[in-house]
């Protein structure tokens, strides 16, 4: 992957129920909900789409996901240049892997793999 464009962006919340349903009625986002995470997502005509975190993050918190093809490589890259592996490689069942680091300044930032990848 010679880009890593933004693929994910994660709005903290309080009650996620309420900020999806806010940003539904507010910005016509389409709304889904995974029941087995109690996660809901967002997608966004035009741009990368999301989903709301709950109160174990902070509220004001924005986390945004870029993708790669090599999520340990990406990560030894980020610590190399000062960041810090703050969640090492973890599977989304049927979906996809993830990871987190910090970056030289601390802010919180993910790294995403498509376990399908479009062509």
């Amino acid at each position: 992957m010679k880009t890593h464009p933004i693929v994910h962006v994660e709005i903290a919340a309080k009650d996620t129920k309420a900020a999806s349903e806010f940003y539904k009625e507010l910005c016509g986002w389409q709304i889904d909900h995974a029941p087995q995470f109690n996660y809901y997502t967002f997608r966004a005509e035009g741009g990368p789409g999301g989903g709301f975190t709950g109160p174990e993050n902070s509220s004001g918190g924005v986390v945004i996901y870029v993708a790669t093809d090599d999520i340990e490589s990406f990560l030894k890259k980020a610590e190399s240049l000062g960041g810090k592996t703050l969640e090492p490689k973890t599977e989304i069942p049927g979906i996809g892997w993830f990871a987190m680091f910090a970056d030289p300044s601390g802010n919180r930032i993910g790294v995403y793999k498509d376990m399908n990848p479009q062509g």
